[in-house]
């Protein structure tokens, strides 16, 4: 079992990163879409911390022989799941940035053949 002032000290630093993500989006640091990856992650490690009952059960039925084990198996796929959701929307603002150069490029050959 954990103890309460690690306890406390691991919900501080989950609200601390909730708290930064949020001030981030507030200064218009990052967009709203990529926060929303962020805090879906922070949701996650605050449920796995509020209910650790839940996550030694979890760990014994999937196999694992220690928690900490399983631990960081869920922080590599927490991670792998940012990485996949970024990836993909720096993919749609690839895709938006080349349709507008194509489409400054056709207005300006309009602008060039009416000079």
């Amino acid at each position: 079992m954990i103890s309460k002032n690690l306890f406390l000290m691991i919900v501080l630093i989950i609200f601390f990163l909730c708290f930064v993500v949020l001030s981030l989006v507030r200064k218009d640091k990052i967009p709203i879409k990529y926060a929303i990856v962020w805090l879906f992650a922070i949701v996650i490690l605050l449920f796995i911390i509020l209910v650790p009952n839940l996550m030694t059960k979890i760990s014994n039925f999937l196999g694992f022989e220690l928690l900490s084990n399983m631990i960081l198996s869920l922080f590599i796929g927490i991670l792998l799941f940012i990485t996949l959701a970024l990836t993909v929307m720096i993919s749609s603002q690839k895709k938006k940035i080349t349709q507008l150069i194509q489409e400054v490029s056709i207005l300006k050959k309009e602008v060039e053949e009416k000079k």
